[in-house]
């Protein structure tokens, strides 16, 4: 009998979508291919810290609080990448033996074949966990570190997508600082440029956190102080009144889109209490879309996937205004929600293809990026 791939099984996070995150792992481990796989859960507190979880439900549960777990350092040699458990004094221990015992010094430490990254928003979903795994020559599910970093940073992607010619809603992007030292100017460019109402963004986060509708003055200034608690850079954005339509796309240089589904949200926007708490969004799926409509979401979910250079999975968000069924790029999620009931796996169980099966060929999709990037040469030997 073959040997079981070791899947790493990353959740929890520095970001404000920590709990989310909880909830999309807790869905991976319970459904993934036993018989195919071994899961070796890895959790991260929200101040940073990396644990080994013998019992990753429990540690879901407790929320990955400091004391669950072993502490977990990740070693990035390439040559021989693994997890490396320290005790009380922070020193490295082996992988235990059978029993549960600690190897004698000198045992292999312990290691995973491909890592499933299910980290939403920062430090985790932009490239900075990539990069980790990327050094250590790791295959791992989703987009590499450019894809995730431009795919996070809503203004960057849109520069992107600009230049490719896709359609975007018009937008504008201040610092934090910019906002800190001349409140007064900002308000009134953004008022001169989109009037009411008007969005605003952190740049970089997802799960609709720190995003808020302003329809007026008072509304504004708001909605820019908390945007600039969880960004130093910030996206004031046209509203367009519009469907709001998704679509998954899966693959990595050949990446195909599902069926078109629409989120009709509870509130007045696709806020994070209308994703989460709520419990009153209504998800159609497949989408009300007159059959043109459709195949343009899927043409623009492949594009937009491809421009930013996507690999294995990411769910395109688009805005499909009212009376012009004119359609906009809003963002693409390149570790996007996944848990059962998440819209990304759900239009693709309304493609045909099912939960489990979806895992499974994600982490194939890592594994064939792996051996493509492998391919690649590193050093330089100039001709004689």
């Amino acid at each position: 009998m073959s040997r079981k791939i070791r899947v790493g099984v990353v959740f929890g996070g520095r970001s404000g979508e920590h709990e989310v995150s909880l909830m999309s792992a807790s869905s991976i481990i319970n459904a993934i291919d036993k018989d195919r796989y071994e899961v070796v859960p890895i959790g991260i507190t929200r101040s940073g810290k990396w644990l080994l979880s013998g019992d990753p439900l429990k540690a879901l549960k407790s929320g990955i609080e400091e004391a669950t777990g072993t502490p977990l350092a990740f070693l990035t040699d390439p040559d021989r990448p693994a997890l490396v458990r320290l005790s009380e004094e922070g020193t490295a221990l082996p992988a235990p033996v059978e029993g549960g015992k600690v190897a004698p010094a000198g045992a292999p430490l312990e290691t995973v074949d491909v890592v499933f990254p299910v980290l939403h928003g920062t430090y985790g979903e932009d490239g900075t966990v990539q990069g980790l795994l990327e050094l250590a020559n790791l295959p791992y599910v989703g987009a590499g570190v450019l894809a995730s970093s431009v795919g996070m940073d809503k203004a960057m992607a849109k520069a992107v997508w600009r230049e490719r010619g896709l359609p975007i809603v018009d937008y504008l992007v201040y610092l934090r600082r910019d906002w800190e030292q001349r409140p007064d100017a900002v308000v009134r460019e953004i008022e001169v440029k989109f009037g009411y109402p008007v969005f605003i963004k952190p740049a970089n986060l997802g799960s609709s956190v720190g995003i808020s509708k302003a329809h007026d003055q008072e509304e504004l200034r708001k909605a820019m102080a908390l945007a600039a608690r969880y960004d130093r850079r910030i996206l004031a954005e046209k509203a367009v009144d519009a469907r709001e339509i998704e679509c998954s796309v899966l693959g990595n240089d050949d990446p195909v889109a599902s069926v078109p589904g629409e989120v009709v949200p509870c509130n007045e926007f696709y806020d994070y209490n209308a994703k989460y708490i709520d419990d009153r969004s209504e998800l159609k799926i497949p989408a009300e879309l007159p059959p043109g409509v459709a195949a343009e979401v899927r043409r623009l979910a492949v594009e937009a996937f491809k421009a930013i250079d996507g690999a294995g999975m990411a769910r395109a968000d688009f805005f499909l205004e009212r009376g012009t069924n004119k359609l906009y790029i809003n963002e693409v999620n390149t570790i996007p929600g996944f848990t059962k009931i998440s819209m990304y796996p759900k239009l693709w169980e309304a493609s045909g293809l099912s939960y489990t099966d979806l895992i499974n060929r994600l982490i194939e999709l890592a594994i064939e990026r792996h051996a493509e990037k492998n391919r690649t040469e590193t050093i330089y030997r100039a001709e004689s």
